[in-house]
Order: structure tokens, then C-alpha cells, then sequence
């Protein structure tokens, strides 16, 4: 009967389309990690938890115009920035995720800075609403 059990728990294990190994280890973060953009289209920067699930191939973001380019590197890094403190919540002591973690959000720093210089703030606390008249009600909105 125990036989039984772990040959439905195998099947299980491999068929389940949801199914992530939990054993993972995740010691050595830098080189294991999808770059930002890729991390983005797969929701994951993980390659070793990404499932595809019922998707072969993630959507490839194509960007019609230099504004939508800026808007992607941003929204990249800013993922990578999210999966990298969930995992930071998890392995603290990780130096290479911290560093990791602190070079994509300087680089979304930098990004933030020419797109706000470019076609205005994106979020309130921008410090191109620090300007006369008042900005954030000019257009182009982002997705115009």
C-alpha cells in the first residue's frame, strides 16, 4: 500500500502543472537570476521557480516609441527589485542579492530621472512636480 501512496505522490509531483520544486537552494543568487526584463515577462527572476505553466513562450514586450521603452526598463526593474526583497526577506544575509537588489534600484533611479526629464513625473513624490505650473495634469499621460 505504501508503494501505492508514493507512486501517486510522483505523479503527482510531475504532472501537477503548478508544481515547484521546494528543495530549492539558493545560495548563489547573482548568477542564477534571470536579467530584469526577463525576470519581468516570466513573473519571476528565479529560471529554477519559473513554471511555465500553459505558456511555452512569455509575451515579448515591444515597445512602439522611445517613452514605452523608458516605461519598460522602469517596470523591469522594478520587479526585479520586488522579487529580489521577497527573497532578501527570506536570506538577509545574501551580500550578492543586497548588491544586486542595490544596483537595480539605482539603475530605476537613473531610468526614472530621464523619463520624468523627458515627459513629466510618474508618481507624486516626483521631484519634477517640485516645478511651476504644476505638472502632474500635463499630458502625454503614459499611455497615450
Amino acid at each position: 500500500m505504501m508503494n501505492n501512496y508514493n507512486q501517486a505522490q510522483d505523479y503527482y509531483n510531475y504532472t501537477n502543472n503548478n508544481y515547484n520544486l521546494p528543495g530549492y537552494n539558493q545560495t548563489k543568487v547573482e548568477s542564477n537570476l534571470y536579467n530584469p526584463y526577463n525576470g519581468f515577462i516570466r513573473g519571476n527572476m528565479f529560471p529554477e521557480l519559473y513554471n511555465t505553466y500553459k505558456i511555452d513562450k512569455p509575451f515579448e514586450i515591444k515597445p512602439m516609441n522611445e517613452q514605452a521603452e523608458l516605461l519598460t526598463y522602469i517596470d523591469s526593474l522594478d520587479f526585479a527589485t520586488i522579487d529580489l526583497n521577497l527573497y532578501l526577506d527570506n536570506f538577509p544575509d545574501n551580500k550578492d542579492a543586497i548588491n544586486l537588489f542595490n544596483q537595480y534600484r539605482s539603475l530605476k533611479e537613473q531610468y526614472m530621472k530621464e523619463y520624468e526629464g523627458k515627459y513629466g513625473p510618474l508618481l507624486l513624490d516626483s521631484d519634477a512636480l517640485n516645478t511651476y505650473p504644476w505638472m502632474w495634469n500635463q499630458g502625454p499621460w503614459p499611455w497615450e
